[in-house]
């Protein structure tokens, strides 16, 4: 681990260089707040790639330009009267504090409370807090603020876990489980019939009620589905190189022999 030799006062200047209208970046001076969007998304996943991956060199990089997105941000934001990189940092403190009120006392940084408390506890208190911001930005509704963007299975979960706040849910997950066969079932129909529209609403069912078994059993949807494609995949891989010891042509490899090869890729440590 390096000495640090720069600092964020060094960073925000940066920034502001790359932005200067006459000695600046052509590129960086052509971005505004939708243009560089793309680019935040992009340096997101890169960095859960290098967690995943427990490439931690990478991490401390990545995290790096997810901080230069922020940053870049704030400059945007300063530039147009908007906000600022310390507005962004007091309203930051400000919500840490009063969401924490089990660890910081009075509101304090330095306050410490007298007990602890439990996760559960914890979490009925955060969403509790959330539902008084909501409701303080005129956005009372149990689902309000839940932000579009979201990939699609994170957001299904997140507005299945709101509805379940007050008790709009299953009892359990041998619950959804029956649900999710029902669900098959109406797909199987619509598939029979050739009906488009009625198998893209059934095919969402289907993946929306999977999300819900995932949130009963304590899953991530969006991290099993990743792990799921991280898994096949390995596997496949393991198949192509197979295939080409064998000095065959994946598009002529029948069904049967697809199978076989499969089934050798499971039991590989690579198709683990």
């Amino acid at each position: 681990m390096s000495a640090a030799r720069y600092s964020v006062r060094d960073l925000l200047r940066v920034m502001e260089r790359l932005r200067d209208p006459e000695t600046g970046c052509p590129w960086d001076l052509e971005q505004g707040f939708s243009s560089i969007v793309p680019s935040t998304l992009e340096e997101c996943y890169e960095l859960v790639q290098a967690i995943e991956q427990e490439d931690y060199d990478h991490v401390s990089e990545e995290l790096g330009d997810v901080l230069f997105q922020v940053v870049f941000y704030a400059q945007l934001g300063k530039e147009q009267n908007l906000f600022t990189f310390e507005a962004i940092v007091n309203t930051l403190v400000e919500k840490l504090l009063r969401r924490h009120p089990h660890v910081f006392a009075r509101g304090e940084i330095e306050g410490v409370t007298d007990s602890r408390s439990s996760i559960d506890e914890v979490g009925q208190t955060w969403e509790s807090i959330k539902q008084q911001e909501r409701s303080a930005r005129d956005q009372p509704g149990v689902l309000a603020d839940v932000p579009l963007a979201l990939p699609a299975l994170s957001r299904a979960q997140k507005v299945q876990k709101r509805a379940a706040q007050v008790n709009f849910d299953w009892a359990d997950a041998a619950a959804v489980v029956e649900k999710l066969q029902e669900e098959l079932d109406e797909l199987r129909r619509a598939i029979s019939a050739q009906q488009m529209d009625e198998m893209r609403d059934e095919l969402g069912d289907v993946l929306f009620t999977c999300v819900n078994i995932a949130r009963h059993l304590g899953l991530d949807a969006e991290q099993s589905l990743r792990d799921a494609t991280a898994k096949f995949e390995r596997r496949f891989r393991e198949v192509e190189s197979m295939v080409a010891l064998e000095g065959g042509d994946l598009a002529a490899v029948s069904e049967a022999r697809y199978a076989q090869l499969w089934r050798r890729a499971k039991e590989l440590p690579g198709g683990k």
